[in-house]
C-alpha cells in the first residue's frame, strides 16, 4: 500500500473509531486509521488517516 506521502508499506489493520492516545483528551476525535509497517520489516510502522 502506498499512502499520501509516497511510502510504500505492508497493511496491518485498519481500525474504523481509532482515537490518538498521544492527542490531548480535548483534541481527540474517532476516525478511521490504517495501521502499516515497512516493507523487508526495517523501520517502524506508522498510521495513516484512512480514505
Amino acid at each position: 500500500m502506498r499512502d499520501t506521502s509516497g511510502r510504500v508499506g505492508i497493511l496491518c489493520d485498519v481500525i474504523p473509531d481509532y482515537e490518538d492516545p498521544d492527542a490531548p483528551r480535548h483534541e481527540r476525535r474517532k476516525r478511521p486509521t490504517a495501521f502499516l509497517r515497512p516493507e523487508g520489516g526495517a523501520g517502524s510502522g506508522w498510521s495513516h488517516p484512512a480514505p
